[in-house]
């Protein structure tokens, strides 16, 4: 079902998961049916911020229509950006109805799954073209739709200065970064207990990105379990992250956890006022 988004009372809605059109019909959507969820879901806003992710199919989740890769390794595998960038003209189609419903709100478009420079600037060539296209055909859109991605790659997280330099936020999905980074299936209860989400490596992933990305000037939020870890909050308030995303059910008492640290310096306590945090995507 397409209405599987989160939505903060201040910021509208934080990701919208596109996959979700895609999955469980006979082929893929047209680019009118696309545009017509995205505007709805945009107008509905009333001009707060709808963050868009852009297709991320593959490893667990398959459609129909869409050829089936026999892989040893599908989480590692096709995927996500890697399957956009091969089949261009799904992902132009895409894009097209994401900067059609633009042009009724505040747009932001999200892509998962990158490891590397040449694909953000791949990305953006197309979107360029999109831009350019919808120009000619006299379709309207908007000039101000904000390009971000998914850190969930240790890759993503060194080249992170290389990275914040190209587009205006991005977003830690630490889940698949503590699988890839442990090289541990999470999905896997035989290895469970090696995706420790405190392991150092995983801490020093997320420091490294975060400071390379506010000497750019861009915003870095979290997203995962462990964006509602207690035992966290405090880490990353020092690294300044800008954004929580969590469960509703764990939203109040990372609140209250936020309002019992001792945070004896004034740039931490303004830090505290300004951390937003709000649901998770289910």
């Amino acid at each position: 079902m397409w209405l599987l988004f989160w939505i903060t009372m201040r910021r509208g809605i934080g990701l919208f998961r596109s996959e979700f059109i895609y999955l469980g019909r006979g082929s893929a959507p047209e680019e009118e049916e696309q545009f017509a969820i995205y505007r709805q879901v945009v107008q509905a806003m009333g001009g707060k911020r709808v963050v868009i992710r852009t297709l991320d199919i593959g490893a667990d989740k398959r459609v129909a229509y869409f050829p089936d890769y026999q892989e040893e390794n599908p989480a590692m595998g096709y995927r996500a950006i890697r399957i956009c960038l091969k089949e261009q003209e799904l992902f132009v189609t895409q894009l097209r109805a994401i900067y059609r419903a633009s042009a009724f709100g505040r747009v932001s478009i999200m892509f998962p799954m990158i490891v590397s420079l040449e694909e953000v600037l791949a990305v953006k060539a197309l979107t360029e073209q999109v831009k350019q296209s919808l120009r000619a055909q006299g379709l309207p859109f908007s000039d101000q739709v904000e390009l971000g991605i998914m850190i969930e790659t240790p890759a993503a997280a060194m080249i992170s200065d290389l990275l914040a330099k190209e587009v205006d936020f991005f977003s830690v999905g630490t889940n698949d970064l503590v699988q890839y980074t442990l090289a541990a299936d999470r999905l896997n209860p035989k290895v469970e207990e090696i995706c420790n989400s405190h392991h150092p490596a995983i801490l020093r992933l997320i420091r490294i990105a975060a400071d390379a990305i506010h000497r750019e000037g861009k915003r870095i939020g979290i997203c995962g379990e462990m964006a509602a870890d207690p035992q966290m909050t405090r880490a990353f308030l020092e690294m300044g992250i800008d954004e929580l995303s969590m469960a509703p059910s764990m939203i109040l008492e990372i609140r209250r956890h936020l309002r019992s640290l001792d945070l004896s310096c004034d740039d931490g306590r303004e830090q505290a006022k300004r951390i937003s945090v709000g649901p998770v995507p289910v």
